[in-house]
């Protein structure tokens, strides 16, 4: 593929340019929890907060689990059971589980103090480039880039670069590019690059760029190119599976549901009982029999799609009333549901059959 221009070489005048964006950053910067200070805890937990999630969605979300969860000690030690039900509704479950891990080395290995250097960073759980990159810059000041998507983003149109953003080999040119142009503090400009990628240099071909403090340097804006770059090439075909979801109501009133594997997609999670397919009727009373259990389905089907990193699900949820309790089950009320057990994205569209 053809490249307008590449990453070979900074641009010229790279000081004004870290100067309008920092400048831009300072003076309309938006108030955030996690930007009260810079203290390490606050930084890490928000960053992996904000992996494949928004920032207006995760601001309550972190208010929540500061409350509960403020220092790396009592996330250290907070039960499995509570912390997914804290995170519950983020999705990505593993990235909480490889938070209390993280916790745990750290109080381990170091004192519980937070490790201050990118490289000590990148050896917790769950602790990629960009994240430690972030930590390392905007609490220590250590000269290292982040480069998440709105700044690969950012740097394809400034540069008018068709290389493939989603290739790793383009994220690494990209780090090497930024990391001779950081200033003495690396973290607000790390910061104001996310921030103009997340409000001003959006996705799908819109950005806003007569309110863009660098459009003068922006050569993809210059030649008329910010509806083509950047160059999203996707290499995998993502794979497609069916389920169906049985809401179990029993004559007590209570629902079943159960634990997922310790390991693998949505470990440890629990889920409502659901077979793989859609079933007809005949294969929905064959799956109860098979879990020991008699009933009727009852209502109109729900479906809903789930969307993973790799894998898409269709599902169709059907309420079933039972006669018993039973099967390898565990059943509990409407109530201790939503108080105590997290109950993935993936199911919660089925919820409002509880209710029918």
């Amino acid at each position: 593929m053809n490249k307008t221009m590449g990453f070979n070489q900074i641009l010229p005048n790279y000081t004004a340019f870290v100067s309008a964006l920092t400048e831009w950053f300072e003076a309309s910067r938006r108030e955030l929890p996690w930007r009260e200070d810079r203290e390490p805890y606050h930084v890490w937990v928000s960053e992996i907060m904000l992996q494949q999630t928004r920032i207006e969605a995760v601001k309550r979300y972190y208010l929540r689990f500061m409350e509960a969860l403020p220092d790396v000690a009592s996330l250290s030690e907070v039960p499995d059971d509570a912390l997914l039900k804290l995170w519950e509704g983020l999705g990505y479950y593993s990235r909480a589980r490889n938070l209390k891990k993280a916790a745990g080395k750290i109080m381990r290995e170091y004192g519980g103090v937070f490790p201050d250097t990118c490289a000590a960073l990148l050896t917790l759980p769950g602790v990629g480039e960009y994240t430690a990159g972030a930590i390392a810059s905007i609490c220590f000041d250590e000269k290292v880039p982040a480069v998440d998507g709105n700044v690969l983003r950012v740097m394809a149109r400034v540069n008018a670069s068709r290389e493939n953003v989603l290739l790793p080999e383009t994220k690494k040119a990209v780090a090497a590019y930024l990391t001779a142009m950081l200033p003495e503090h690396p973290g607000v400009f790390n910061e104001a690059l996310m921030e103009l990628g997340e409000l001003v240099c959006l996705p799908g071909g819109t950005p806003l760029c007569a309110k863009c403090p660098v459009r003068s340097f922006c050569v993809a804006y210059r030649d008329g190119l910010t509806e083509t770059i950047p160059v999203r090439v996707k290499q995998n075909r993502r794979r497609q599976e069916q389920k169906t979801v049985l809401i179990l109501t029993s004559p007590g009133g209570r629902v079943a549901i159960e634990q997922r594997p310790a390991k693998g997609l949505l470990a440890g999670m629990y889920q409502f009982p659901n077979a793989e397919g859609f079933l007809s009727a005949e294969e929905m009373a064959r799956a109860l029999h098979e879990w020991g259990l008699r009933g009727q389905a009852v209502g109109t089907a729900i479906e809903a799609k789930h969307v993973f990193t790799h894998i898409d699900w269709y599902m169709r949820g059907q309420k079933v009333d039972v006669t018993e309790e039973g099967g390898d089950f565990l059943w509990v009320t409407p109530e201790a549901l939503a108080e105590t057990y997290a109950l993935p994205a993936a199911f919660r569209p089925f919820l409002p059959l509880l209710c029918c």
